[in-house]
């Protein structure tokens, strides 16, 4: 409680309702699969359109390079094309693909890769040029002026202990090196040749002393980074090690060990060439892609520690992610993990693929049949689309457009809609044509079809999980449970400590209340009334003394989710004239 230790006027804030819950976002999709470039561990990067993808990850791949691996980046595309507005993307690379590095490495102070494995590095290119960030004139030698090293400068702005210096003079230019930069004056290395002739106290000075730098210009098609004024002083903040952690393309490691400099600037250093050549360039090579033969175990991923875990794995990480596929990969081990990955969470589902040469009714559900969850839906046949790569038309895995109609039909109507009934954008043609006897094989056992209809276009046909429990069979019903469910965890933080009485009981009912009130009111829920949609228990008949003793605080919520009109029956007769 507030003290009140003098006499006047207290003016205090206090909360009169319960805060309100937010609802999360259930349109953000998670990717994983073979890019061209990009971070093969970490966290997983948003994307925000196809061009960012392009920009982050490289652009679409060949068949003949890629095989079945090639669908990452068809999927984003159709998954933006589809509406979709965000994705996070985690590439998977094989395990043998290289970094490319500067062909010479040993001829060179600076140790230049790739930022990431492939053979996309291969058309890296890195510019050198010389630079500097700071010149000043001498204006006095403190002590002997043959021998002292002591120099007063007009300013010593920008001049960092462990700095490459160049003094030009009238005997041409000579290098040094700082030792220490303080109160205008600087100590060097060794003292300068020429005793009193380096001074120079004109207005405009003639003689110059000035750091030693340079400057990296990277390109890689049409992306260019510009890194100017870098330092081999392993102390300065403009060292090359540090400023280049920045970089999108490259990493870069000084291997100079700091004193290796005795005669030379860094550009002299890094070229081997004087400072008057002007410009170096580096390419480099040695990347490559790796075999891309059987990626199951790098699909699947390694749990190496926050930062640090990749493939499947690296999803724990992200908390944005609702909808996540791996398109194409249709290994029943890389999808087995993937639904593992939703159950543990509960807070995603998972898109999956049919493999696209299971044509027969009873190949697919042979696929079908290994999968028994609530948290996962299939779709088929594959998508016929055009392939800008190839020019020609190709057929896609429908994981990616899906995940972009789940985001449209999210943004539109709301997550209680099923994705259904909804139009395939993009879309020429289906690896297959199924029709209505053999969907009333696969659809009661959970197989999503898309299917031609003769004026409406290829539409989405079944919203049903991969679940054999009825109670979880519909996409739409596990969806909407995974919003309210982290919707109410992300919106109740403020709940914990707080003390555990009726007070608190009845402020996390009102919260609770007003939430699924609100979805009511946007037809999620069944019922003419909310008392007929929901229900909400948090007291002494949800808790017992021993609960609260250990701190638990237990609400029960139940509610009363719409399920959709799968089956439309009209059932019609003859009237007759005196009906």
């Amino acid at each position: 409680m507030p003290e009140y230790l003098s006499p006047g006027v207290y003016v205090e804030e206090f909360d009169s309702g319960s805060p309100a819950l937010a609802d999360v976002s259930t349109s953000t999709a998670g990717f994983l699969g073979v890019a061209q470039k990009g971070p093969t561990a970490g966290l997983p990067q948003l994307v925000t359109s196809f061009a960012d993808f392009q920009r982050q990850y490289g652009s679409y791949l060949s068949e003949n390079a890629c095989g079945p691996y090639r669908f990452l980046a068809y999927a984003v595309d159709h998954f933006f094309q589809n509406g979709g507005s965000r994705a996070y993307i985690m590439r998977v690379a094989p395990g043998d693909a290289k970094m490319a590095t500067n062909a010479t490495p040993d001829k060179s102070v600076l140790h230049i890769q790739a930022a990431n494995p492939g053979a996309w590095g291969n058309q890296i290119r890195v510019r050198v040029t010389p630079a500097s960030k700071a010149k000043t004139q001498i204006k006095a030698i403190i002590g002997d002026p043959d021998t002292s090293k002591k120099y007063q400068v007009k300013s010593c702005a920008g001049f960092n202990p462990g700095d490459r210096v160049i003094f030009v003079g009238d005997n041409g230019l000579q290098y040094n090196q700082v030792v220490t930069s303080q109160d205008d004056i600087i100590e060097m290395a060794e003292p300068f040749d020429g005793g009193k002739a380096v001074i120079d106290t004109n207005l405009l000075p003639q003689k110059v002393l000035k750091t030693a730098e340079f400057t990296l210009e990277i390109y890689f098609g049409d992306e260019a980074e510009t890194f100017s004024n870098l330092s081999l002083n392993g102390a300065a903040s403009n060292h090359v090690d540090k400023v280049l952690t920045r970089s999108n393309i490259i990493a870069v490691q000084d291997v100079s060990a700091g004193g290796a400099m005795t005669s030379s600037t860094p550009f002299q250093a890094i070229s081997g060439l004087d400072d008057d050549e002007g410009m170096y360039e580096i390419e480099l090579s040695g990347g490559s892609d790796g075999t891309v033969d059987q990626l199951t175990t790098e699909f699947i991923g390694a749990d190496h520690g926050p930062g640090k875990r990749t493939g499947i794995a690296a999803f724990v990480d992200n908390d944005e992610v609702s909808i996540i596929a791996a398109p194409g990969i249709t290994d029943p081990n890389v999808q087995l993990s993937l639904v593992a990955h939703c159950e543990n969470l509960k807070s995603r589902f998972a898109i999956l693929d049919i493999p696209v040469e299971k044509t027969k009714v009873q190949d697919v559900e042979s696929h079908r049949n290994i999968f028994d969850t609530s948290y996962a839906a299939l779709y088929h046949p594959w998508l016929q689309v055009f392939d800008p790569l190839e020019r020609r038309n190709v057929f896609l895995p429908p994981s990616g457009s899906m995940a972009g109609i789940y985001a449209r039909s999210d943004n539109s109507q709301g997550v209680h809609k099923a994705p259904a009934n909804e139009v395939v954008r993009r879309t020429v043609g289906l690896s297959v044509q199924y029709n209505k006897g053999e969907q009333d094989i696969l659809n009661p056992k959970g197989v999503n079809l898309i299917r031609y209809f003769t004026g409406q276009g290829i539409r989405v046909w079944g919203a049903r999980t991969a679940s054999s429990n009825s109670l979880w069979k519909y996409v739409n019903v596990r969806r909407l449970f995974i919003f309210l469910e982290e919707s109410i965890k992300r919106g109740t933080n403020w709940v914990v400590f707080e003390p555990n009485d009726e007070r608190l009981w009845a402020r996390v009912h009102r919260t609770i209340d007003g939430f699924l009130t609100g979805v009511w009111r946007n037809g999620a829920l069944e019922g003419s009334t909310p008392a007929e949609a929901f229900y909400i228990r948090i007291g002494r008949d949800t808790m017992l003394q021993d609960d609260i003793d250990n701190g638990r605080l237990i609400c029960i919520i139940g509610v009363a989710p719409v399920k959709p009109a799968e089956f439309v029956i009209f059932r019609i007769t003859q009237k007759t004239r005196e009906q």
